[in-house]
Order: C-alpha cells, then sequence, then structure tokens
C-alpha cells in the first residue's frame, strides 16, 4: 500500500485519514484550488470575509483553516484571528505563509472538541471545511458554545446548485476533470476523488440551514455564489 492510499480520505472520514491526506496535499493545496475552481476561490473567500463582517478587536475563530489563507484575509482587519485545523501540515503550511500577521495565531484542533472556553469568539466560521467533519452536527453546537452571545457564524461549503443543466454539468466536471487537474497541478489526485465524493454526499442548502438550527443557532440564512457551487450560510447565537 502507497503511502496516498494509506491516507486515501473516504465518506468514513476517519479523522486520522483525513487529517494524513490533507497533510499531503497542503504545500500544493491553494495552487490546486485557484486551478480547479478557475480562480472564484478567491472570489468566495472575500465573499467569506464580507459575511463574517471582521471589526478591530474581535476575537475569531477560523475553523478547518488549512493553510490559513481565510484567516489572513480576516486579520486584515485587526480582528484577532485563531487559525484551528485539525491537520498539522496544513497549518505549518499556514505558518509559513501567514506567521508574520502578529494578530493571527495557529491552534490544531479537533471540530468537534473545541480547545477553547464558552463564549470566547465574536465570530466563528468554517469554509470549506465541515463537510470534512466525521460529526458536522456536534461540530456546529461546539461552534455555538464557543461563541459569544449574539455573535455570529458563517459557514461557506460547497453545496447544491439549484439548476438542473448546470448541476449535471457541475457534477461531470467533479468527478471527471477535478482529479486531472489536481494531478496537473502536482498534487495527490486521490485527495480530490474523495472531494468529489463528499460534495456529492454532503447535504443540499435547506438541509444544512436545517442542520444549524437544530445545534441552536438563529437567524440562520443563505445565499448562493457561483449559481450554488457553493453557499455561505450565517446564522447567530441568542444574546
Amino acid at each position: 500500500m502507497t503511502s496516498n492510499e494509506a491516507n486515501r480520505a473516504d465518506l468514513g472520514k476517519d479523522p486520522a485519514r483525513v487529517s494524513g491526506m490533507f497533510d499531503q496535499v497542503a504545500a500544493g493545496y491553494d495552487r490546486t484550488n485557484t486551478a480547479m475552481t478557475v480562480g472564484n476561490d478567491a472570489l468566495w473567500r472575500a465573499a467569506t470575509t464580507r459575511a463574517v463582517a471582521p471589526k478591530p478587536g474581535e476575537k475569531i475563530l477560523d475553523l478547518g483553516a488549512g493553510t490559513a489563507s481565510s484567516s489572513a484575509s480576516l486579520a486584515r482587519s485587526g480582528a484577532q484571528v485563531v487559525a484551528a485545523d485539525f491537520s498539522p501540515g496544513m497549518l505549518a503550511e499556514g505558518k509559513r505563509r501567514h506567521g508574520s500577521i502578529r494578530n493571527l495565531s495557529f491552534v490544531q484542533a479537533d471540530a468537534t472538541d473545541l480547545p477553547f472556553e464558552d463564549g470566547e469568539f465574536d465570530a466563528v466560521t468554517m469554509s470549506y471545511a465541515l463537510r470534512n467533519v466525521n460529526d458536522p452536527k456536534k461540530a456546529l453546537r461546539e461552534l455555538l458554545r464557543v461563541t459569544k452571545p449574539g455573535g455570529r457564524l458563517v459557514i461557506n461549503e460547497f453545496s447544491t446548485p439549484p439548476g438542473t443543466l448546470f448541476r449535471a454539468g457541475y457534477r461531470f466536471y467533479n468527478s471527471q476533470v477535478l482529479p486531472r487537474v489536481a494531478r496537473v497541478a502536482g498534487t495527490n489526485g486521490d485527495a480530490y476523488d474523495y472531494l468529489n465524493e463528499s460534495i456529492r454526499d454532503w447535504p443540499d442548502q435547506k438541509k444544512l440551514a436545517a442542520w444549524i438550527r437544530e445545534a441552536g443557532w438563529t437567524e440562520v440564512e443563505y445565499r448562493n455564489l457561483s449559481f450554488g457551487i457553493v453557499a455561505l450560510h450565517r446564522a447567530f447565537k441568542a444574546a
């Protein structure tokens, strides 16, 4: 068995296997994302930052931060940002790229058992990471726990395009084109086979909104980006 096969994650989403897979792709992760999204990743990141609306003096948790590209964007507001991820390889790459930002810190963390106090953050956010957690409902409850009363949640995640023809084309791209793009970009294509599987298995916008409400969040709403390829879900913790 090769090291790639050993860390080939599946829909069981064993934390060690998923973390190991992301460790392997960390160095080329951002380059591959830009290639496979045709540059839309930067637009989605900007939309997420606007939705979080970070302010100087606030404390913000970016969970599943990966290489901390979104964390760095949030930190430019002057907020104190914690980039948390369960992949040490991704965090190491994030530190290499953004470690000079003084109001940005890095923490290895399990989304289902966060190492933070109750009510510690003014806002919490996850981008393309909730889908990789083996118990996403528990992660949503943990995010609620560490958020201050009145604080806000932003989830940016791959979703289900509502248009039938566009959805069919998108699924073809994910299954046939995306892994090939990853291999051309020099990244472990098996990881992007898993990416396609996890997107296909992930609930649509309305169901995710229902999960967020069930976890205890209020004022849940969402909007589609890029025809529903991804969706921004927003919510608040009751004051």
